[in-house]
C-alpha cells in the first residue's frame, strides 16, 4: 500500500545513481544522476549520427570534422543529447526501483551539459502496491430472464408510436390528445420569469403542441383541459415540485391562461407489410422476431453486466489501498463534465447546474475513486494472467466503432489519434477481456429475476 511517509533509498548502478524520496500516498521524488562518463558518451554518439549526414562546404558528406559538426549543429545535439539522456536514464532509474510510474508530474533539471554529470528530480506518482486477493471463484448470482410476448407487444407498440399521426378533429379534448394552445403562467399575478428568468418557455407560449398525458408538462397542467373545445380559455392551478428543475419555483403554486387553438388526436399506423418495411423487415413475423432478438440481446448484456458488477464488488471489497491523487483528480474532471454534458443536453439550466456544483463534484470524485480502483485491479490481474490486447484486437475494435459511428475506419483511427485516444481504447479493450476472465472462472448461481421485463428498443 502506498503510504505517505518519507523514506529515502539510495544504491548505484552501472547507468545511473538514484534516490527515492516518499512524498504522500503514491507520491514520490525521484533524484537521478547520471555519471559523466555516459553524458560524453551520448553526446559522442549524437554527434557522429549529425556527422553522418551533415553536408559542410568543403567536406564530402559525411565526412567533416566532429569539432565542425559539434560547432555547427550545437543547439541540436545538445537538445538530442538531453532528450536521450534524459529518457534512457529516467526509464532505468524507475526500473532499478521497481517504480510502476502512472504519472509524471513535474521535472526539474539540476545540471547538464558535456564533460559533467547530468543531474535532475522528477516528481510522479505510482500505481498502489497490494497483494491480489483470490479472483478465481469468486461468487455471484445470474439472473435469467428471457423476452416475453408481452415485451415483444410493447416494444411493437413503441415503434408505432414513432410512426403515429395526428389528426385535426372538432370534438372535445380526450386523453391521449394533443392540444394546440396559447399559454401564459404567474405567480402571484406577476410572470414566471420574473423569479426565475431562464424559464420562458414555462412562462409563455403560443401556437405550442402539448400531450394531454398525466405528468406532460407540468404536472396538473394537462388534466383541466380535457372537455375542452376549440376556442375555450382556462384558467388551470398548479403547484411545482419542489425538486423543480427551475429551484426558484420549487413549491411554489402558479396560474395559468390556456387557450385552445385546436385539437389533434393520435392516430396509430396498422401493423402491415409496409409498417414493417420502415423498419428493415419484410414482413410482421420477420419484424417480430427482429424485436425479440434485440430485446433478448439487451436481456443478455444486463446479465452480463450484473454478473460482472457483483464480482467487481466482491473484489473491491477485498482490498482498501491508497491510490494517486491526480488520477483521482483527472477522472473526476472527467466524470463531473460527463455530468455536465448530459444535464445540458436535457436543457436543465446552467445556473441550476451551478447551484448543483458541490453535490456533482462530491458524487463524481467518489465515482472516480471506484473507478480508479477497479482499474488498477484489473490491470494487476491482467499482468498475473498475461493477458493483453493486440494489434489485431485494435484493429477489430477500430472497424467496429467505425461501423457504429458511420465513419471509414481511416478516419476513425485519425479521430482516436488526435484525442490521443489509442491508450484509452486499448484499456478499454483490456479491461474488456479480464472481466470476461473473471465471469469465465465465476461461480455462478441461475435465478429468476422478480421482474424479466425487457427494456424497449432505442428510438
Amino acid at each position: 500500500m502506498c503510504r505517505p511517509r518519507r523514506v529515502s533509498s539510495q544504491r548505484k548502478a552501472s547507468i545511473v545513481n538514484v534516490s527515492v524520496e516518499s512524498l504522500g500516498p503514491c507520491k514520490k521524488l525521484l533524484r537521478v544522476e547520471v555519471p559523466v562518463e555516459k553524458v560524453n558518451a551520448v553526446f559522442d554518439e549524437i554527434t557522429g549520427q549529425f556527422q553522418k549526414g551533415a553536408q559542410l562546404p568543403g567536406f564530402r558528406p559525411g565526412k567533416a570534422p566532429k569539432h565542425l559538426i559539434s560547432r555547427t549543429y550545437e543547439g541540436r545535439i545538445v537538445e538530442e543529447s538531453r532528450k536521450k539522456l534524459f529518457n534512457d536514464s529516467y526509464s532505468a532509474a524507475a526500473k532499478q526501483e521497481n517504480l510502476r510510474v502512472v504519472v509524471t508530474l513535474d521535472i526539474e533539471e539540476q545540471q547538464f551539459g558535456r564533460g559533467q554529470e547530468m543531474k535532475f528530480t522528477v516528481t510522479l506518482e505510482t500505481a498502489p502496491d497490494f497483494t491480489l486477493p483470490a479472483y478465481k471463484g469468486l461468487k455471484a448470482q445470474r439472473q435469467l430472464a428471457v423476452a416475453s410476448d408481452a415485451d415483444v407487444d410493447r416494444a411493437l407498440n413503441i415503434l408505432r408510436d414513432q410512426q403515429a399521426t395526428y389528426d385535426d378533429v372538432t370534438r372535445p379534448l380526450q386523453d391521449g390528445d394533443v392540444a394546440v394552445v396559447n399559454y401564459s403562467g404567474t405567480v402571484d399575478g406577476k410572470p414566471l420569469t420574473d423569479l426565475a428568468p431562464t424559464a420562458k418557455g414555462l412562462t409563455s407560449k403560443q401556437n405550442t403542441w402539448i400531450l394531454l398525458k398525466t405528468g406532460s408538462f407540468v404536472p396538473g397542467f394537462t388534466e383541466p383541459l380535457v372537455g375542452a373545445n376549440i376556442g375555450d380559455k382556462r384558467t388551470v392551478n398548479v403547484t411545482f415540485e419542489t425538486e423543480f428543475v427551475h429551484p426558484e419555483l420549487a413549491g411554489l403554486a402558479a396560474t395559468y391562461e390556456v387557450e385552445i387553438l385546436g385539437i389533434k388526436e393520435k392516430v396509430l399506423p396498422e401493423v402491415n407489410e409496409e409498417f414493417a418495411k420502415k423498419f428493415g423487415a419484410e414482413s410482421v413475423e420477420q419484424l417480430l422476431q427482429g424485436i425479440r432478438n434485440d430485446l433478448q440481446r439487451e436481456l443478455d448484456n444486463r446479465q452480463r453486466q450484473g454478473v460482472r458488477d457483483q464480482l467487481l464488488k466482491g473484489l473491491l471489497s477485498q482490498l482498501e489501498f491508497e491510490l494517486p491523487e491526480s488520477v483521482i483528480a483527472n477522472e473526476t474532471k472527467n466524470i463531473v463534465y460527463g455530468i455536465v454534458n448530459e444535464n445540458q443536453k436535457r436543457g436543465v439550466p446552467q445556473e441550476v447546474i451551478e447551484q448543483k456544483k458541490d453535490e456533482i463534484f462530491s458524487n463524481a470524485k467518489t465515482s472516480a475513486k471506484d473507478r480508479v480502483k477497479v482499474a488498477f485491479i484489473l490491470n494487476r490481474i491482467a499482468e498475473s494472467e498475461k493477458i493483453g490486447v493486440d494489434d489485431k484486437e485494435m484493429t477489430q475494435r477500430v472497424m467496429w466503432l467505425a461501423q457504429q459511428n458511420n465513419v471509414t475506419p481511416d478516419k476513425m483511427v485519425k479521430q482516436i489519434q488526435d484525442q490521443n485516444a489509442v491508450g484509452e481504447l486499448r484499456q478499454d479493450i483490456l479491461t474488456g477481456k479480464v472481466l470476461e476472465f473473471l465471469e469465465l472462472n465465476a461461480q455462478l448461481e441461475d435465478v429468476m429475476p422478480v421482474v424479466a421485463t425487457a427494456p424497449a428498443p432505442a428510438a
